[in-house]
């Protein structure tokens, strides 16, 4: 453990980041997979509405730096090919 006061302080705050960060890319794997369980059912109407909030936490997840930039657009273009596929 650190001795010094702003080091302290550091372990502090890395730790309730961390934890932050932790919550939040667990809540957009969540979120993903609510879509991916309603395209399985074929239920396209709320597949649609789940996409929506889903890109939004993909974009806040790359926004924050949790995700790089190519893999929040590759997840959102994966998920919108699942979707759209459902109504064809």
């Amino acid at each position: 453990m650190a001795n010094i006061k702003s080091a302290i302080k550091r372990v502090e705050v890395n730790n309730k980041k961390r934890t932050q960060n932790q919550a939040n890319k667990s809540e957009m794997r969540s979120q993903i997979k609510l879509v991916e369980k309603f395209v399985e059912a074929n239920d396209a109407a709320n597949a649609k509405t789940a996409l929506l909030a889903t890109i939004k936490k993909i974009d806040k997840a790359v926004q924050k730096g949790l995700i790089h930039k190519n893999t929040g657009d590759r997840q959102k273009a994966r998920l919108t090919k699942k979707v759209n596929g459902l109504g064809a």
